[in-house]
Order: C-alpha cells, then sequence, then structure tokens
C-alpha cells in the first residue's frame, strides 16, 4: 500500500509549488527509484488538464558517460534538452538514486568538463525562471526528492526516520500544508522587506568565518515551497565585486556525487584567490577553475526552515536548516539582481547556530541562528 503521503506531496507541487495550469506542458524527470511519485505527480497533472511528460533515467547512464565519453561527447549538447527547456510551460525533478557515491573516483576533471559543457542550458533555465510570474514564457519548476535508502545512509537514518524527516520538512503532516507554507511565507516577506533596505550584510561565526557581502540594489527573493520543496530560505545574487575576506564551511559540500570537507574560501574583490579543503581538495578546485564566472558568489541566502534541524549530506535539505547561511559559487538567479554567469552553481552551508551572527549595515539581525524580529521566521 501506498503511503498516502506521497499522494499529499504530489497534490501540493503540482497545484501549489508549480501551480500547473489547463494545456500546461510539464516534465516530470527523476529515476526509476523515484516511480512511486513521479507517478502520482502524473496523476495529479491530468487531474489539472495539463499534458505530462515523463523522462526516467537511470543513474547509471550519467556514470557511464562520464567515464566513456569522448572529449566531443562529454562537450555535446542533447538538442532534446534545449528543446525541453524552450517548450515545456513547467518542470518538477524528482531526485533519488540508489547509490549517492557513484560518482566518487570519476576524473573531476570530466565532470568540470561536462558542467562546463551545460552552461547553456543552464543560462537558458536561469533565463526563462526569471521572468515575471504572469509572463506566459516563465518557466515554473520545482525540485524535490522522494525518501529512499541511499540518502537515508547519508543522514544516518534508518528508511522510516529518514521518510518522517521529509515529510516534516516538507510540512506535510500539516492539515493544510499550504496554508502552513504560505504562513511561513508571510514571515519571510517581512524579513525580505528588512534586507531589501541593506548595503552591506557581515557574517562571523566561531572556526574562522568573516566575510562581508555588498547586497545595496539587489532583489532578496521569498521562497516559500514554489521551486524547491521543501524550501525556506530568503536569497539575493550579492554584488559580484563585493565579497571579502573568509568563510569556512561548517558542514561537508555535495556536487556532482563528490563530498568535500573542511572547505575554507578566500575572497578579495568578489573572487575567490584561495581555497583549501581537508578532504577532496583537488574536486574543489577543479570545479572552481570550471569557467570564468565560478570564482564568483551567484547566491547569497539565509536558512529558514526550522523543522529541518538535522545535516543530511543533501543540499535540498541542508541549505535549508533555519539558523544556518549558505552562499553557492558560480552561475546567479536573474531575478535577484545577480549578473555572474557559469556552468556552475554549488550552494555551501555554513552553521550558524552556535556563536554566528548576521549583520546588516551595523545592525544584528541574526544571533545563534535566532533572527531579532518575533515577525520573522522561526517565532
Amino acid at each position: 500500500m501506498q503511503d498516502p503521503r506521497i499522494a499529499k506531496l504530489a497534490r501540493v507541487l503540482v497545484h501549489y509549488s508549480i501551480d500547473a495550469r489547463k494545456e500546461d506542458l510539464v516534465v516530470l524527470q527523476g529515476t526509476p527509484v523515484a516511480e512511486p511519485l513521479i507517478a502520482a505527480l502524473y496523476a495529479e497533472v491530468l487531474e489539472a488538464v495539463g499534458h505530462p511528460w515523463v523522462r526516467l533515467a537511470p543513474e547509471v547512464c550519467g556514470e557511464i558517460q562520464l567515464k566513456q565519453a569522448s572529449a566531443e561527447q562529454l562537450a555535446f549538447v542533447h538538442p532534446f534538452d534545449k528543446s525541453i527547456l524552450e517548450q515545456a510551460n513547467a518542470r518538477i525533478s524528482v531526485w533519488a538514486q540508489n547509490n549517492t557515491k557513484a560518482l566518487s573516483q570519476v576524473d573531476p576533471e570530466r565532470q568540470a568538463a561536462a558542467g562546463k559543457a551545460r552552461a547553456p542550458l543552464m543560462e537558458l533555465f536561469m533565463r526563462r525562471a526569471s521572468l515575471p510570474k504572469g509572463d506566459p514564457a516563465r518557466l515554473r519548476w520545482s525540485g524535490t526528492v522522494f525518501p529512499n535508502e541511499a540518502s537515508a545512509q547519508d543522514a544516518q537514518m534508518s528508511l522510516l526516520e529518514y521518510e518522517e524527516f521529509v515529510f516534516r520538512a516538507g510540512k506535510l503532516g500539516a492539515q493544510d500544508p499550504v496554508a502552513a507554507w504560505k504562513k511561513l511565507g508571510e514571515a519571510q516577506q517581512r524579513l525580505v522587506e528588512r534586507l531589501q533596505m541593506g548595503k552591506e550584510m557581515r557574517i562571523t561565526a566561531p572556526g574562522g568565518t568573516d566575510i562581508r557581502f555588498g547586497i545595496e540594489g539587489r532583489t532578496w527573493i521569498n521562497c516559500d515551497g514554489h521551486e524547491n520543496f521543501p524550501d525556506g530560505e530568503v536569497f539575493t545574487g550579492p554584488i559580484e565585486d563585493a565579497t571579502d575576506v573568509v568563510v569556512c564551511y561548517s558542514f561537508p559540500a555535495v556536487h556532482g556525487g563528490r563530498e568535500v570537507t573542511g572547505i575554507r574560501l578566500v575572497f578579495e574583490s568578489g573572487k575567490v584567490v584561495d581555497a583549501s579543503a581537508q578532504g577532496n581538495e583537488e574536486f574543489l578546485v577543479k570545479m572552481l577553475d570550471l569557467d570564468s564566472g565560478a570564482r564568483t558568489l551567484g547566491e547569497l541566502a539565509l536558512g529558514t526552515n526550522y523543522d529541518i534541524t538535522d545535516y543530511t549530506r543533501n543540499t535540498l535539505f541542508d541549505e535549508k536548516i533555519g539558523g544556518t547561511f549558505h552562499a553557492a559559487v558560480g552561475a546567479a538567479y536573474p531575478e535577484s539582481g545577480g549578473r555572474n554567469k557559469s556552468g556552475l552553481h554549488w550552494d555551501m552551508v555554513c552553521d550558524l547556530r552556535r556563536g554566528g551572527v548576521v549583520k546588516v549595515d551595523g545592525e544584528t539581525i541574526s544571533e545563534n541562528g535566532r533572527f531579532a524580529d518575533p515577525g520573522w521566521p522561526g517565532r
């Protein structure tokens, strides 16, 4: 018997997150591991009188490509991928794997080459997704995780525990999950309004983090369950040449199936000028050298989902932990005012719950992971 929360998640994703409409072309993509949720999404898109199109790809295909493809094949951008991004009205990605470490032995240079080749697709996606909400050309999208054994193991949980974690993070235990997301959205909007007035953000944390971001004139985005699911963050694109000093990331950063631990980045005038890691440093440096934009920050965000408390080695959840901040090297989201372009977008998370301080123009807005204003998230 299927877990009824799967159907509940599908309803929220289709009718709230992407707001599926009559005759929408909706792409549903994932791996065979995610089949139960993909099937539930398919039924909900039909209910919305849309046209679902399923793309299930065995995860091993990506591994085979990275290990066996020629340089020309790695650089090839399939016209079908471009066509999908050009024609779809909405897309839901479901992430689920049998083995989250399958790419651990792949040459990082080959991963960098494949990422560089997909840069035009990243730019197309960013451009369409950033269009105004009323624009019919806007690509509505959402991404989520289907609970699975591999992700549960990464999180050091049983599958039952991980299922509870995933569904709680998505507020699916609430009688009306959509109302719960709207309530968080209202609290986040009040925070956004304060941040929108700021010129500079400074974040300090035990372990060596002391970093400043220029934010004047940039747009803060309220993420309340539409694009990522679960959600719970506010973000902007920091001024490209106004990030300085050092950040030491609390949690391992995962990208392309590779885990990098103990990351320390030093910025000067917006660029990473020194990068080190306790584990997998070679991969970190290869990704930062992917292209001319990979060493510049494309995103700065504060995590606001206090239903997520544990690190799980899954960025979808970890970057939303209430009381953290994350910054992504690489491509910026145009709707935030960010201008940086890259084939890379890699979120890295720093825990602020034990001694971290966030200041905007000298005013403390968060301390020890808790926001100062009772009208903001977490209160």
